[in-house]
């Protein structure tokens, strides 16, 4: 993966980073990477793996845009209301990054269509907000083999952990399969620092660095 003039222009400041140079940014412009949600979570995951330059990123949310995700989903506008989340996400990434490829999926993930949704990502990263369809993820994390990037949050806190199969245990390792599903509060500051760190793990990974 070639990288042109205005690449390197634009990454300069990360490609100054001990070990990673051109070659980790050909990495990252040659990586997938399958992004489920959209939302409070997937807003600043999304614009930093876009502004990082990861060269195709694939964004599956089945949801629309609400007055009340606005104070966290950081990637939508009140003119985006009613919108596809997936499809809100692609118009505000092709404003940050043209040189990478957004993907959208509209699609509600479940057992059947999740191998194919997924289908030849470098990673997998979890932006949900439910574990029934994480657990679905981290199926597939495990049979294929790719890594999934777990992240959640509540409130002032959050959680976020790398796994990586069969180095790792799974999620279903740590986490049971049946979490009681419910609305719960959220400051937006919250997911933007899970978020960010969420996508830290991904390039991280990608560029071989840890």
């Amino acid at each position: 993966m070639v990288l042109s003039v205005e690449e390197k222009i634009r990454y300069e400041r990360q490609m100054m980073i001990a070990k990673w140079g051109e070659s980790g940014q050909q990495k990252l412009k040659a990586a997938t990477v399958f992004v489920a949600g959209a939302g409070g979570l997937g807003s600043p995951l999304l614009y930093y793996l876009a502004a990082g330059g990861i060269g195709t990123i694939r964004v599956c949310d089945f949801d629309s845009v609400e007055p009340s995700n606005l104070n966290r989903q950081i990637l939508h506008s009140s003119s985006r209301i009613g919108m596809n989340k997936a499809e809100s996400a692609q118009k505000t990434l092709n404003e940050t990054n043209e040189f990478v490829d957004i993907q959208t999926i509209t699609e509600k993930i479940h057992n059947a269509n999740a191998a194919e949704l997924i289908g030849n990502a470098d990673v997998i990263v979890d932006c949900l907000d439910n574990f029934e369809t994480r657990h679905v993820l981290n199926k597939i994390s495990v049979e294929k083999r790719i890594p999934l990037v777990h992240a959640g949050v509540e409130g002032f806190r959050g959680q976020i952990t790398f796994i990586h199969p069969p180095e790792t245990p799974c999620l279903a390792c740590f986490i049971p399969r049946e979490v009681k599903k419910e609305k719960f509060p959220i400051l937006g500051a919250t997911p933007g620092v899970i978020g960010a760190l969420q996508a830290m793990e991904v390039m991280k990974h990608l560029t071989g660095m840890g």
